[in-house]
Parts: C-alpha cells; sequence; structure tokens
C-alpha cells in the first residue's frame, strides 16, 4: 500500500524497514521501541497505573481495489494531517504527552529524527503544564532514555539558529534518565516519571 503525507510525499517507514538485533537475556529483546512501549502501556493499563495510548493518525484512503467480492485491498492512502506526538494520556492526575524514537546512531540522536510540528505540539503541551517529554533509543546499544521536553526544545531551537544538528550521547546520559528494559513493564518510563516530575519537584504526596 503507498502511504503519502499531506504534501504528496511518500511515506517512509524506518522502522518497517530495519529492526534491532536481538541480545540475550530476554526472549523478545529485538522488538522495536513502538512494540515495547505497546505491551508497557497495557501493562500500566491492566495494573491500574496509568491510562497511555499510541494516537491514531487519521489517514484518508484515495484508492482500494476489490480482487475479490468479498475482500478490498487498499493502494494508495494520504495522511489527512501532519501527527504530533506518539502517546498521551494520563497519570496521578496530570496530563502526559511524549514521543518515541530510534536511531542506530551510537554516539549521538539525529534531530532530523522530530519534525518542526513535533516540537511546536511539545511546547504548547508545556506551556499548559503538561508533562511532556522524549523517549530515545539507540537501538543498536539497546539503551533507552527519558529526555525532558525542554532540553529536547533548547537543542531544536539551537539547530535551528545554525547548532549542531544532533544531541551528543553522552548529553543524553547527563540530562536524560536511562530506562533500563525489564520484562513486566518491558520499558517502565513512568517509574521515571514519578520521581523527576513528581518525587524531585515536590509534588509528591
Amino acid at each position: 500500500m503507498t502511504l503519502n503525507y499531506p504534501n504528496g510525499k511518500p511515506y517512509r517507514d524506518e522502522r518497517a524497514r530495519w529492526k534491532p538485533p536481538s541480545v540475550a537475556g530476554y526472549a523478545n529483546r529485538g522488538m522495536t521501541l513502538e512494540d515495547d512501549l505497546n505491551a508497557t502501556n497495557e501493562y500500566y493499563r491492566e495494573h491500574g497505573i496509568a491510562i497511555v495510548h499510541k494516537k491514531p493518525t487519521p489517514v484518508q484512503i484515495v484508492r482500494v481495489d476489490y480482487p475479490r467480492r468479498s475482500a478490498a485491498v487498499i493502494k494508495e492512502a494520504y495522511f489527512r494531517q501532519a501527527s504530533t506526538t506518539d502517546y498521551n494520556g494520563v497519570y496521578r492526575g496530570k496530563y502526559i504527552d511524549f514521543e518515541a524514537k530510534e536511531t542506530r546512531n551510537q554516539t549521538a540522536f539525529p534531530l532530523k529524527n522530530f519534525h518542526a510540528h513535533q516540537i511546536r505540539h511539545m511546547e504548547q503541551v508545556v506551556a499548559h503544564g503538561g508533562i511532556c517529554f522524549a523517549i530515545l533509543r539507540f537501538s543498536s546499544l539497546q539503551e533507552t532514555y527519558l529526555l525532558n521536553a525542554s532540553h529536547l526544545i533548547t537543542r531544536w531551537n539551537e539547530q535551528q539558529s545554525g547548532g549542531r544538528k544532533s544531541i551528543p550521547k553522552r548529553e543524553i546520559e547527563q540530562l536524560g534518565h536511562y530506562i533500563p528494559l525489564g520484562c513486566q513493564p518491558r520499558i517502565d518510563y513512568i517509574s521515571v516519571v514519578e520521581r523527576v516530575y513528581f518525587t524531585l519537584s515536590g509534588e509528591n504526596s
């Protein structure tokens, strides 16, 4: 199926073309970041910890083939509008919103993985008091970090003014928060949210 952006440019999902190699230790350690997050969010919902969902992206279908009367095959479609971030929900009465990205780069996270409308959306969430961040995975290293949106926004704006086009991994290690890969939940980002946005901010009750 051909899927296009609103401007007609073909959409290519790099995650569908490559998956990180499996590493000994867990049976499903080769899962993509999206797979891990979806499994994690299901665990949170089932255990009453948080309600977080992946945002659906509206799609306009423009061409459908009917090889059989009982079957339809979508051949071409367009995103109706530019997407914002990947996930949103509620944790302890607070709105949370985040983007999830992967890179095979081992020394820096390319800012080209993000889009201007996503950064603007994050700025709006922060301005309205929401909890906003990015979950970044260095796929070949199997390392995952939570980076506060404010740090990402700063680096993005610096790039727009001629600054570097990536965030060094050492900076993410210093300013972000490492999330070890587990079993249940697989990526326990809520424990980081609890520590960073509630305990350290003095909102823990």
